[in-house]
C-alpha cells in the first residue's frame, strides 16, 4: 500500500472513535449503527423497548463486546435521558460522533391516520412531532456538545427528510392508508435550521454539524407498522424520482461515513440530499 492509499484509508476510518446513535433500533437507526461499526467505530445505541437490547446482543456477537453499548431509554423522560447520556459520555474518553436519528412515527404524531390530515391534526400531535423531531435533537446536542467542546472536536449528524424541502404529493396518498402529516415536514425543516445554527455557534470548538436529507425510503421491514404494504403505492414513489426507484438503506451509508470521518473535516452546516433526484424538479 502506497502513501496515498494509506492517507485515503485513514480519512474514512472511524477507528478509536465513539459514536452515539439515537433511535438506534429503528429502520434507519439499525443501518446507521451497523455501518459505523463496520467502519470500526464503537457505537452506543439509544432507543426504547426490547428491540434495542436484542439488537445490542446481536451486534456484540458480530463485532465484539467492547464495540457496542446501549441504553434502553424513553427520550420523552428528559431528566433520565440526560442522566443516561451523561453516564455513557463519562464512561468513554471521547464521544466523536452524534447521529440524531430518533423520531416518533405513530398516530400520536399524525402518521398513517386520518387524524394527521391538515384539517384534523391536533395540538398534541403537533407538539409531539416537535418534541421528538426537534427537541430530542437539540437536547442531545446540548449534552454531547459539552463533551465535544472539552475534547476540541466532534461531528454531529442530524437526520432530516426531503419533506423539509418539498411537500408530499397528495395524489400519492389517494386510496391508501399510509399518510405523511404536515407536522413531520415542519419538524424536519426546523432540523435544517438547527443544523446551521449549531454549526455556526460550535464551529469555534472544531465541532461540525451537518444534515442528511433522505427521500423516498419506504420502510421495508415487514414487522413494522409503518411499512407500506401496497406495491402500487411504492410504484408511485418510484415514479417521482429521476432514478425510477426508491432508496435502499445502503444508499445512506456513504454520506453517513463521510460526515462521520475526517474526510469531511472542512464541511459544516450543510445539507446532503439523498433522494434519487426527487427534489430537483
Amino acid at each position: 500500500m502506497n502513501m496515498s492509499e494509506k492517507f485515503i484509508n485513514s480519512l474514512f476510518s472511524l477507528q478509536n472513535k465513539v459514536a452515539i446513535v439515537t433511535g438506534a433500533a429503528g429502520y434507519f437507526g439499525k443501518a446507521f449503527t451497523k455501518a459505523l461499526l463496520m467502519a470500526d467505530a464503537k457505537v452506543i445505541l439509544f432507543a426504547r423497548g426490547g428491540k434495542v437490547e436484542k439488537l445490542c446482543k446481536e451486534l456484540k456477537s458480530a463485532f465484539g463486546d467492547d464495540k457496542v453499548d446501549y441504553c434502553n431509554i424513553d427520550l420523552y423522560d428528559d431528566d433520565n435521558y440526560e442522566k443516561q447520556l451523561l453516564g455513557k459520555i463519562n464512561e468513554n474518553a471521547t464521544v466523536d460522533i452524534l447521529v440524531n436519528n430518533a423520531f416518533e412515527f405513530s398516530k400520536e404524531t399524525g402518521f398513517n391516520d386520518i387524524s394527521g390530515k391538515i384539517e384534523n391534526i391536533k395540538k398534541t400531535q403537533w407538539m409531539r412531532s416537535f418534541e421528538s423531531g426537534v427537541y430530542w435533537h437539540a437536547h442531545a446536542i446540548q449534552v454531547v456538545g459539552e463533551k465535544m467542546k472539552q475534547q476540541g472536536n466532534g461531528s454531529i449528524i442530524n437526520i432530516s427528510s426531503m419533506y423539509a424541502l418539498v411537500s408530499p404529493d397528495p395524489n400519492l396518498y389517494e386510496g391508501f392508508e399510509v399518510f405523511n402529516p404536515p407536522s413531520y415536514g415542519a419538524a424536519k425543516a426546523a432540523i435544517l435550521a438547527l443544523t446551521r445554527y449549531t454549526a455556526s455557534f460550535y464551529g469555534q470548538y472544531n465541532i461540525r454539524c451537518n444534515a442528511l436529507v433522505p427521500g423516498a425510503f419506504p420502510n421495508t421491514d415487514p414487522n413494522s407498522s409503518n411499512s407500506p404494504k401496497n406495491k402500487d403505492f411504492i410504484k408511485g414513489l418510484e415514479n417521482k424520482t429521476v432514478l425510477k426507484r426508491t432508496g435502499r438503506l445502503d444508499d445512506l451509508i456513504g454520506a453517513l461515513i463521510f460526515l462521520s470521518s475526517d474526510a469531511s473535516s472542512y464541511i459544516t452546516g450543510q445539507t446532503i440530499i439523498i433522494d434519487g433526484g426527487w427534489t430537483i424538479r
